[in-house]
């Protein structure tokens, strides 16, 4: 072999190698569990499912102390075309919350996207709509009285930009009024557990949240027994610094229970932006909002939830919403390692 042969390889190796070291990837972080640091439940949404993996459940009971059913006690699931209930999934997560000691949130009872054929049927009969409807909410929230700490009774009742109200089944059939019958419900059904109004994009337009923060005076100046506002905190990396707390500040000034109810921060979208970029602004949301949360009164500290435990596991690895398939939107990798969002969470609150 010539010595400049030599010298080409030796150079390709010494490449290679450069480019070996820098594909490296950093070591894992080391971090306490999450519910261990946090002056506020920590909770997580779960299915069934993801519940048959043994490491999926080792990584949730060692960090969260709240669960939430991403799909199981939506109306979807329970109720069926006939107009029966089928629970049988539902009580599969209140099981697993109460075998493990964990707190459990109720999600939902009432949701526009749901036009259920049993309800269509009488859609025309206003007093037969609202025995259907009062029968339905007593009949879920009240089998888990006593367990589930809260409910989100009404899921996203604020059109999509802030103008008004959604239009959908129950308030064709029962005007607005449908919000507060759905709190007088599930008040009689369990007279303990906070209720709930639950909506997104709180953050990011403001015209959204003062449509919601109407809402929610008109429903106290009624006297409905509304005890808490869930903010679902769904995020994209790029959200200006100070806006999920303008938010959370304006939830809290009601005096009630504030839940970040189902945070993550997508790394989708902006495609001139480097996936490192986005991950950095994930983890700069991630302690904005627990440094939101934590600076409330403990009293309104209702939970901190994120949607899902593992990237693998988030709604947005799973169609219609999978996108290029690669996101990264919660705190832990797919493999169940903490990212910088999970650090950043921590270091937020003082404790790493």
């Amino acid at each position: 072999m010539t010595p400049s042969r030599r010298a080409v390889i030796a150079s390709s190796l010494a490449l290679a190698a450069c480019r070996g070291q820098a594909q490296t990837p950093p070591a894992p972080l080391t971090l306490p569990p999450l519910k261990r640091v946090a002056p506020f439940p920590v909770g997580a949404a779960i299915s069934v499912g993801a519940l048959e993996d043994p490491a999926y459940r080792a990584l949730l009971l060692a960090n969260f102390s709240q669960v939430t059913a991403d799909w199981e006690m939506k109306m979807e699931q329970i109720l069926q075309s006939d107009g029966t209930f089928s629970f049988a999934k539902a009580d599969l997560i209140a099981e697993f919350a109460r075998e493990n000691g964990l707190r459990l949130h109720g999600h939902n009872l009432i949701w526009y996207i749901y036009s259920p054929e049993p309800f269509q049927r009488v859609a025309g009969d206003r007093s037969a709509f609202e025995r259907a409807y009062a029968n339905y909410i007593l009949a879920v929230a009240g089998r888990y009285r006593g367990q589930a700490v809260g409910w989100d009774v009404v899921n996203e009742p604020v059109a999509e930009d802030g103008e008004g109200y959604r239009d959908c089944l129950w308030r064709q059939a029962l005007g607005m009024n449908y919000v507060a019958t759905a709190l007088k419900y599930a008040r009689q059904a369990d007279p303990e557990a906070v209720l709930f109004l639950n909506d997104y994009n709180l953050e990011s337009n403001p015209k959204k949240r003062a449509t919601f923060l109407r809402l929610v005076e008109d429903l106290m100046k009624q006297g409905a027994p509304l005890g808490g506002l869930g903010t679902q905190t769904h995020l994209e990396a790029d959200l200006a610094p100070g806006a999920i707390k303008a938010a959370i500040r304006d939830l809290a000034a009601t005096g009630l229970k504030i839940h970040v109810s189902e945070f993550d921060v997508t790394l989708q979208g902006h495609p001139l932006t480097s996936r490192a970029a986005k991950l950095n602004g994930q983890a700069r949301l991630a302690g904005e909002a627990a440094e939101a949360l934590a600076a409330l009164p403990s009293a309104q500290r209702y939970a901190f939830t994120t949607w899902g435990v593992r990237d693998k596991d988030s709604w947005l690895r799973h169609a219609p919403n999978a996108g290029d398939g690669d996101d990264s939107p919660l705190f832990f990798d797919d493999d169940g390692r903490p990212k910088a969002a999970a650090a950043a969470f921590e270091r937020a609150l003082g404790r790493s």
